[in-house]
């Protein structure tokens, strides 16, 4: 079965799963919990994803999180690759830690936000690890923690949850606790951990009305949303990667782009990989990144052994924005 289009432009909300191969346990005490949210501060800064909501339990993890410029799949793999390897250190262990792939359900942000923050926030409470709200209010190990006040996480988006709820920090934190009461009341709410229309719709009940009065609705199992939300988010992941493949199918290479970036900004091939920090260098270096990253599909760790220069360097190139006017220029020119 071939593999469906990459759920991931600019902006997208995701929540996140993650958990222990055989539901071992992937956090054994403190010294864990915070080398994983040290790892995830600097993932925020390096790819630009914003962390909205957040909770380590000992075999599983959840994130609320928005992608910036750097697809998920990259930012998570910084993320848990250098976890696993100091979690290992730390245990004398070897081998997989986690389950598979993450789980990773996009969004409906209009309508999911708020019920996702407050979903991920109670996990503690559903699965006993706090005894009651007041003491999920002191949990270090969730973004409940952070948005009541009571721990700084200063990579948290914070402002944009809180300001839902009213004016003034006081005010804003006690709307928000209310609603996380509210919360605790409806149980473990199974219909806000996975995509698909049984989800989207609300239960098995509404999908058969739904069919009975012979409304057709789009739904995708790594979607969670409506079936015009759903229809959006497939559309513009089919034309990102009919693009890739335009690239590809115009037999652009990494190479190709060297050559055409050289001879654009007026560089030497070789000086690209010099290290030299001349400006035009410099500036052809940037377009080759981009280039290569945005438009070929290509990692930044590929591209950073070509051009002499380390991943992060690469990283934060591609994270400045999208392409600039000569970039652009000459990745048209090469796609015709």
């Amino acid at each position: 079965m071939p593999r469906g289009p990459r759920l991931d432009a600019p902006g997208t909300l995701h929540h996140v799963i993650g958990r222990g191969i055989e539901r071992k346990d992937i956090f054994r005490g403190a010294k864990d919990a915070e080398d994983f949210l040290v790892r995830l501060g600097d993932v925020k800064e390096k790819c630009g994803l914003q962390v909205l909501a957040w909770a380590l339990l000992p075999n599983h993890y959840h994130l609320l999180v928005r992608t910036g410029l750097t697809p998920l799949a990259k930012a998570m793999r910084r993320l848990l690759t250098g976890y696993v390897v100091n979690y290992n250190l730390r245990h004398g262990r070897h081998g997989h830690l986690f389950q598979n792939r993450y789980k990773s359900i996009v969004c409906d942000e209009e309508l999911y936000l708020l019920e996702l923050v407050r979903y991920i926030h109670l996990n503690p409470y559903r699965a006993g690890v706090v005894k009651d709200l007041r003491e999920l209010g002191r949990y270090e190990w969730s973004g409940h923690a952070t948005l009541m006040g009571k721990k700084v996480r200063p990579w948290q988006e914070t402002g944009e949850i809180l300001c839902r709820f009213g004016e003034g920090g006081r005010k804003c934190r006690r709307g928000y606790e209310k609603f996380v009461e509210e919360g605790a009341a409806l149980g473990r709410r199974p219909d806000l951990t996975g995509g698909g229309l049984v989800r989207s719709a609300g239960g098995w009940s509404e999908v058969l009305a739904m069919r009975r009065q012979k409304r057709p609705e789009a739904s995708d199992q790594r979607v969670l949303g409506g079936g015009g939300f759903v229809e959006a988010v497939l559309k513009e992941a089919e034309k990102r990667d009919r693009d890739t493949l335009r690239w590809r199918g115009a037999r652009c290479s990494l190479e190709g782009v060297i050559r055409k970036v050289a001879k654009v900004r007026g560089v030497d091939e070789k000086e690209l990989a010099s290290g030299s920090r001349r400006e035009p260098v410099i500036k052809a270096r940037e377009d080759v990144a981009q280039i290569a990253v945005k438009k070929l599909g290509m990692s930044g760790a590929d591209v950073a052994r070509r051009l002499g220069v380390t991943a992060s360097c690469i990283t934060r190139i591609t994270t400045k924005g999208e392409l600039g006017p000569e970039a652009r220029k000459i990745a048209d020119e090469m796609a015709k």
